[in-house]
């Protein structure tokens, strides 16, 4: 047992002691600067915490299905990762099948692009400056460091909630307020990330001043794709001057290697994207006349009037116009209803208040009614499990107990609605793609692209996309990024 002191003003001072001892016997030496730093996360821990991230990370967004594009970018990212300044651990380079511009990493050697990134990028020297600045993340261990701050954030909102009535009532709003401190990365982090990002990338024989190009692209644009994850703009807070700055790094970490040309590979880039999937792809399910499609699976179900729709690849998220109510849709991972069902309830500890044997537009199904208690209230789950062929499907419509009389038709009506998709115009619907076109004679961009039949209200997007303004010359042969509406054909090389 453990004697409580005799007057609780003596616990602040015990508590401040153990934080000093543990920031002396946490301080490890950074592998970037060689600096000893506070660091309370072990390179044990970030390795255990990145395998268990990725496995999160790889069944919400999938994976984009293209070997050579992804074995080319593992490729360059090894390369790079060997020659880093933490070259022992076991690296993973992942192009994730989401539409969202973004490139980031998690401890442990992880790096994922997406397949929304990619079109943004003109050369493989940018996609080596990328690949370069999230390895920087990596070996100068900046998710280490914020998970070390929220640690310590936390272990003083321990302490103050022990021996502060009014700090604790407010502690648990604090440990919100640092977990969302910790979603993005300093802007300093940024900087030293931009710094390595050339060094390795130049290390290399990239031309790393390319990766600029990108940066600039970014300064027009704030992409927002509704996809669920982060884009650039939320993990990457910007630095001053970057684009600037990211240029000079370049010219002097060319004096410092032993190259002598440093490459771009404009042209073997633009090959390895073209026909790679541009926005999101209606055949992983799209939105249309107040129904949900999709595809693959052969099926479709209405939606609640104004409800938004969040469709992310472990399941479809649709949310009321309040948020005070979302249904959840998902494949189960048994084979009956009745098993599905029997999972769910096991799960959440409880049983079901109504539970019976329904029939959803032919197929067999579960439908229950479940109420929970949770710290925030009680809340009430109307749930539908239905079989179509080998396959379980599940609904959950949630809300606050208090409300769930109010919402419970329009879960049934989403859920009752569950049907085979038939209509062959919806099964054969194929997502837009990138395609390379080369200009025909010298002209401006703008003059180009509406020569292409692009929208006027499309082409900012296009010059984006290739990194140039619409009053930018277009040279004979040069190539050119346009995105191919419902272009789903065979790629060419």
């Amino acid at each position: 047992m453990r004697a409580r002191p005799s007057n609780g003003r003596h616990f602040p001072i015990v508590a401040l002691l153990f934080i000093c001892v543990s920031v002396v016997t946490a301080c490890a030496v950074n592998p970037v600067t060689g600096k000893r730093q506070l660091m309370l996360i072990t390179v044990g821990q970030e390795a255990s915490l990145g395998a268990e991230s990725d496995v999160g990370i790889v069944a919400a967004y999938g994976l984009y299905d293209d070997e050579a594009l992804s074995s080319h970018i593992t490729m360059m990212g090894e390369q790079m990762a060997r020659n880093s300044h933490r070259p022992d651990l076991d690296w993973s380079f992942k192009v994730l099948d989401s539409p969202v511009i973004n490139a980031f990493a998690v401890p442990g050697g992880y790096v994922y692009v997406t397949r929304g990134i990619l079109p943004y990028l003109g050369s493989e020297a940018e996609l080596a400056g990328i690949l370069g600045h999230e390895i920087g993340h990596i070996t100068a261990r900046h998710s280490a460091q914020r998970l070390s701050q929220a640690q310590l954030a936390q272990l003083g909102l321990g302490i103050g909630a022990a021996f502060s009535e009014r700090f604790r009532k407010y502690s648990a709003v604090a440990e919100a307020g640092v977990g969302l401190l910790m979603l993005s990365f300093s802007r300093e982090n940024e900087r030293e990330a931009d710094r390595l990002g050339v060094e390795y990338a130049t290390s290399q024989g990239w031309a790393a001043g390319e990766m600029a190009n990108f940066f600039a692209t970014l300064e027009r644009m704030h992409p927002s794709t509704g996809d669920g994850l982060p884009d650039w703009f939320s993990t990457h807070p910007a630095p001053e001057k970057r684009v600037e700055t990211v240029r000079q790094l370049a010219e002097e970490w060319r004096a410092k290697v032993e190259h002598t040309s440093f490459d771009v590979n404009r042209e073997e880039y633009l090959r390895k994207i073209n026909g790679i999937i541009f926005g999101a792809d209606p055949r992983q399910g799209f939105v249309r006349d107040g129904w949900f499609n999709h595809p693959e699976l052969t099926l479709r179900f209405p939606l609640p009037d104004e409800w938004s729709v969040l469709n992310e690849t472990s399941q479809v998220q649709i949310t009321a116009p309040e948020k005070e109510a979302v249904i959840l849709f998902s494949l189960g991972t048994t084979s009956s209803p009745s098993a599905e069902a029997d999972s769910f309830f096991s799960g959440l500890g409880v049983m079901p208040v109504e539970s019976e044997r329904v029939t959803v537009n032919g197929f067999p199904a579960r439908r229950s009614r479940t109420v929970i208690e949770t710290d925030q209230g009680a809340f009430g789950i109307l749930s539908t499990f239905i079989m179509k062929g080998s396959t379980i499907f599940t609904f959950h419509g949630i809300c606050d107990l208090a409300s769930f009389d109010a919402f419970r038709s329009d879960f049934e009506h989403t859920m009752n609605g569950f049907s085979l998709l038939t209509d062959r115009a919806l099964l054969s619907v194929q997502p837009d793609r990138i395609r390379i076109v080369r200009g025909e004679r010298e002209e401006t961009l703008r003059t180009f692209l509406l020569s292409r039949g692009v929208p006027e209200e499309r082409l900012e997007e296009f010059s984006l996309l290739n990194g140039k303004r619409l009053d930018d010359r277009v040279t004979e042969g040069e190539p050119i990024k346009i995105v191919e509406p419902d272009g789903g054909r065979t790629r060419t090389e």
